[in-house]
């Protein structure tokens, strides 16, 4: 379906470097970047333009606009949100979404990958020693900074900070007519090498999914759609909470399939029983 195909990779903070090479090597198609294509448009996040609609409309119109701009029927794009993770809401945790568009074959497929492994983080500050605490904290300069002004008429900012002399130097430069500075993770992917490890960690995620193959029309992306619990306590054979078995759709023919036993156990310790551990 995909091999000596070209696809387009609608970015231009070089996340071409974690996204092309296992399609590539995979599927046997010819990765693309766009000339000139615009992603900021569809959000910042330094907040000089918001984003409009959620992660997954967002990406999903990046791809679309790359495909149109290069007269491409097959792209790839992804999408990162940064805050509260949302299970644990006490850490934060990047929120990465990956999507295959093929518009030969009318299919859409989406992989998600969320990371409590990233160095997000925004403080306001007055010394160059909070700076530099932050710069540690923050995996700098391997990471990059963002530094801009607070409660002025006029906005400054500066991204992409790389290296402690134009750190001293921009900090200076924004304290001289602002009390304080807020210092900022840069989240650009090519400024994020953590964050870039998570774009490639979903990458492969949509990969397998392009790999599974619904058993009953064969196209891609045949993958879990929910789960049920009521895996059987070893000790009463009680239902527990643990995942009994996953129920897997097709997007193309609809066709569902339960898959008992996911993780290899047919009995949960009774440990984790209401009945036997109240």
């Amino acid at each position: 379906m995909f091999e000596a195909r070209k696809l387009i990779i609608a970015t231009q903070h070089q996340k071409e470097k974690v996204i092309a090479p296992p399609l590539e090597k995979q599927f046997k198609l010819k990765c693309i970047v766009p000339i000139m294509f615009d992603t900021d448009k569809w959000g910042t996040f330094t907040g000089e333009i918001e984003r409009k609609e959620d992660a997954y409309q967002t990406v999903r119109q990046k791809c679309l606009a790359a495909m149109d701009h290069e007269g491409f029927d097959l792209g790839v794009a992804s999408e990162g949100s940064f805050g509260p993770h949302p299970s644990f809401g006490f850490i934060n945790a990047d929120d990465e979404l990956v999507i295959l568009i093929d518009k030969k074959n009318n299919l859409e497929i989406v992989a998600r990958e969320i990371s409590i492994t990233t160095n997000y983080n925004s403080r306001e500050i007055k010394t160059i020693a909070e700076l530099f605490e932050f710069a540690e904290q923050a995996k700098f300069p391997s990471h990059h900074l963002i530094l801009k002004n607070s409660k002025t008429s006029s906005f400054e900012q500066t991204k992409g900070i790389s290296n402690k002399e134009q750190l001293i130097r921009v900090f200076h430069q924004l304290k001289s007519s602002s009390e304080t500075v807020i210092v900022e993770t840069d989240m650009r992917a090519m400024c994020n090498p953590t964050r870039m490890s998570v774009i490639e960690k979903a990458t492969l995620k949509l990969v397998n999914k392009l790999l599974s193959a619904c058993p009953q029309c064969l196209i891609p992306g045949f993958d879990i759609v929910d789960a049920k619990s009521g895996l059987p306590c070893e000790n009463c054979s009680f239902p527990t909470q643990s995942t009994l078995l996953h129920i897997y759709q097709c997007q193309h023919c609809q066709f569902i399939l339960e898959k008992k036993f996911p993780y290899n156990k047919t009995k949960e310790s009774a440990m984790y029983c209401d009945m036997c551990n109240p």
